[in-house]
C-alpha cells in the first residue's frame, strides 16, 4: 500500500504537519485535546503502561472482550469529531502483542493506525492487514516505531519498506542534561527511505522552531507523549496547545 500512496502521503504532510497526542486514557483530557489542531490521538494498549486503557469484558470466557465504548453504545461509528476542518483520527499503540488482541481493539476502539513498539516483522504487518481490511477496517494503516541513537539505526528501516505507512523515530535521550534535539534531527537527515516519519522525543516549548525549520522529504509530523503533562496521563492542554499553535503557523 505504501508503496502506491507515498507520493500522496508525502504531499498531505508538506502541506500540514501532523501531529499526534499519544498516551491519553482520561475523557475530559481526551476532549479538551481533541479540540486543539491535532490530527491524531493516541492509545496505550499494554499492560505495562501506566496510560494503559484496559478492556471490560463481556463474561464470553474471551479476554479482551469489549472497549467502553463499544459495550455503552456512545457512538455509531469510529470517528471522532471534526475538528479543524478534519477528523481527528485513532491510533492503538502496542508492544508484541497476539495478532487477535490487535484485531479486537481495532474493532472495539474504532483504530483507523496501529502503531507497532516492539519487534514485529515485516511479515506479521502484512498479514494483520490482510486480516483486518477490508472485512473489519478498510484502510487500517501501521506505524512502527524504531528507536534511534546514531545514523546505523535507520537500517531497521529497511524491512519495512512496502509494509508500514509511516515510521515514528523514537529519539532517546541517553543524557539529558548534554543531549539535544538537533543532534538527532542531524541523523535524521540522513535517512532516505521511501515511508514517511514521525519524530518522537522529549519536546519543549524551544524546540518548535527547531522542528519547524527541520528539511527531509519524508518528515510528516511529531509524536508528543509524555511531555506536556500534568500529571500521567493528563496532558497540560494550554502548554500543549501552545506547542501545537508554533509548530503548525
Amino acid at each position: 500500500m505504501i508503496s502506491i500512496c507515498n507520493f500522496a502521503y508525502k504531499q498531505m504532510y508538506m502541506n500540514n504537519m501532523l501531529v499526534k497526542v499519544c498516551g491519553m486514557c482520561e475523557k475530559e483530557n481526551i476532549r479538551a485535546v481533541t479540540d486543539l489542531d491535532v490530527d491524531m490521538i493516541g492509545f496505550a494498549f499494554y499492560p505495562t503502561s501506566s496510560r494503559y486503557v484496559k478492556m471490560i469484558s463481556a463474561g464470553a470466557g474471551i479476554i479482551p472482550d469489549y472497549s467502553e465504548e463499544r459495550l455503552k453504545e456512545l457512538k455509531t461509528k469510529g470517528e471522532m469529531k471534526l475538528v479543524h476542518n478534519k477528523i481527528v483520527k485513532r491510533a492503538g499503540v502496542f508492544i508484541d502483542e497476539m495478532p487477535q488482541t490487535i484485531v479486537s481493539r481495532i474493532y472495539n476502539h474504532y483504530l483507523d493506525y496501529v502503531q507497532l513498539n516492539g519487534n514485529e516483522s515485516s511479515i506479521m504487518i502484512d498479514n494483520l492487514k490482510r486480516s483486518v481490511d477490508p472485512d473489519i477496517h478498510k484502510g487500517l494503516k501501521v506505524i512502527k516505531r524504531i528507536e534511534v541513537r546514531e545514523k546505523k539505526d535507520l537500517e531497521k528501516c529497511r524491512e519495512y519498506e512496502g509494509y508500514a505507512d509511516l515510521l515514528l523515530f523514537d529519539m532517546k535521550y541517553e543524557n539529558k542534561e548534554t543531549d539535544r534535539l538537533i543532534h538527532y534531527l542531524d541523523i535524521l537527515k540522513e535517512y532516505e527511505g521511501n515511508i514517511p516519519f514521525l519524530l518522537s522525543c522529549e519536546f519543549n516549548i524551544e524546540d518548535a522552531e527547531i522542528i519547524k525549520n527541520f528539511n527531509n522529504n519524508m518528515f510528516a509530523g511529531i509524536d508528543v507523549n509524555e511531555c506536556f503533562e500534568k500529571e500521567t496521563g493528563i496532558k497540560d492542554v494550554e502548554k500543549l496547545g501552545n506547542f501545537i499553535g508554533k509548530i503548525k503557523n
